[in-house]
């Protein structure tokens, strides 16, 4: 058998790669961890993570990820950007298509995460950028005092639009339903936001612009009257999508593209592992990905030791 260039291959620096860098550089193991963007994902981009054990006042999302980031080098962890865009079997070796360059590992832990779905309606790909965003952290002080819709009814959407309060004049949530799914919380604060104002009962239909967004076409579920809702920006979260293009057919997934495994990570290939929220689970959490970090990195240390001695 070849000599392979690593022991550990990780695709994704998310809480849940970044932990499982960690003790896989702390257990010796010769790991790279692959990120596409900077390390962190969807973490990196919450501005306030208020439910992470032994942060009483919550921590900005940036600088936990910076710290585990941090944590993860100092024990030897090799980190680079890129894309892993393909996953194959080589006898009982992975290999990796990473940017051109093809990188061999005696195990894999997928945890690339999930991006945000899109709508699908008219104006909302050719406005992206223009106005059309998914990230409130990222372009909400873009909009200071201006008026802006945030499309959802989770914790990510409630959320986000009180972040977004602090910039905008008016934040418009627009629900397709008639009471919010975000915790209750995240839900007191904004029935006391006066600056937020929840649409019930509405889908967007259209994002209406030219060189920019200028309004939304709201269609009404119950009396199907539609109305124009002028702002200058939407923000969507109406679900999350798994990063998981590059693994079909290599491992089971659900019907939505979760990665299906096992309590120790393991997936339906042997030596491929999953972390984080690209794995199929119940919930979605900073606090959950880490765990699953740590138990895949560990799962990894025993094949290891049971198939390569």
């Amino acid at each position: 058998m070849a000599m392979p260039d690593y022991d550990l291959l990780i695709a994704g620096g998310g809480p849940a790669g970044l932990t499982a860098g960690l003790y896989a550089a702390r257990a010796k193991l010769r790991a790279l961890l692959v990120e596409k963007m900077a390390p962190g994902g969807q973490a990196a981009s919450t501005y306030m993570i208020e439910n992470y054990p032994g942060f009483p006042e919550g921590i900005p999302g940036p600088d936990l990820m910076q710290a585990m980031e941090n944590q993860a080098k100092r024990f030897g962890l090799e980190i680079v950007t890129g894309e892993v865009s393909q996953l194959t079997s080589r006898g009982q070796l992975w290999e990796v298509e990473q940017e051109g360059r093809k990188i061999t590992a005696k195990a894999v832990i997928v945890a690339t995460g999930v991006e945000p779905a899109k709508l699908g309606v008219p104006g909302e790909e050719e406005l992206k950028g223009r106005g059309v965003s998914y990230c409130a952290t990222c372009d909400g002080p873009f909009f200071r005092d201006q008026d802006i819709g945030v499309v959802g009814g989770g914790d990510s959407a409630v959320d986000e639009a009180l972040y977004l309060s602090r910039f905008a004049r008016r934040v418009y949530i627009i629900h397709r339903r008639n009471a919010l799914r975000a915790e209750k919380i995240l839900q007191e604060r904004a029935f006391r936001n006066e600056k937020i104002e929840i649409l019930w009962d509405n889908v967007v239909t259209k994002v209406i612009g030219g060189a920019g967004v200028e309004a939304l076409e709201l269609k009404s579920v119950k009396t199907q009257e539609r109305r124009t809702l002028k702002v200058s920006g939407v923000f969507f979260y109406v679900g999350l999508k798994p990063n998981t293009g590059f693994l079909r057919e290599i491992v089971e997934m659900d019907e939505r593209g979760h990665v299906i495994t096992d309590a120790n990570m393991a997936t339906s290939a042997p030596g491929v592992f999953a972390a984080g929220d690209v794995r199929q689970k119940l919930l979605r959490q900073v606090a959950t990905a880490v765990g699953d970090g740590a138990t895949a990195a560990f799962a990894v240390e025993r094949y290891l030791e049971s198939m390569f001695r």
